[in-house]
C-alpha cells in the first residue's frame, strides 16, 4: 500500500485570492486587521528559533510553518509576530485576555 498523500492540486489558470506575490518562497499579501492593513507572510518555519504566538500564547516549535504579520506602517523588524495559522484565522474570534503563567517565558 502507498502512502497517502495530502496535497491539494491547484488547477493551472487557478490565481489566489488577493494581491499575493512569491517572495523567497513564501507568499505575501495584506489583510485588514484590528482596523488597520497588516502585511501577512506565510513561513516554512525553517529558522530553528521558538517563538510565542499572541492569539493562543502558545510556543510555535522550530520546523512548524506558520503566519508572521507585521502592520503595513510599523516601526519594522520589532513589530512582526509570529501565529499559528490558526489562530491567525481566527483572531477575530478570540478575546484578547489571555494571561501566560507564571513559569512561561516572555518572548
Amino acid at each position: 500500500m502507498s502512502p497517502r498523500r495530502n496535497r491539494i492540486k491547484i488547477a493551472a489558470d487557478h490565481e489566489p485570492a488577493g494581491p499575493a506575490a512569491p517572495t523567497g518562497g513564501s507568499l505575501r499579501r495584506t489583510e485588514n486587521y484590528q482596523g488597520e492593513e497588516w502585511v501577512v507572510q506565510t513561513v516554512a518555519g525553517t529558522a530553528g528559533r521558538h517563538y510565542r504566538c499572541p492569539g493562543c500564547d502558545q510556543e510555535i516549535p522550530p520546523g512548524v510553518g506558520h503566519v508572521v504579520a507585521w502592520p503595513m506602517h510599523g516601526a519594522g523588524v520589532d513589530d512582526r509576530r509570529h501565529w499559528h495559522r490558526a489562530c491567525w484565522g481566527a483572531r477575530e474570534r478570540r478575546a484578547s485576555n489571555l494571561l501566560r503563567g507564571r513559569g512561561a517565558p516572555k518572548y
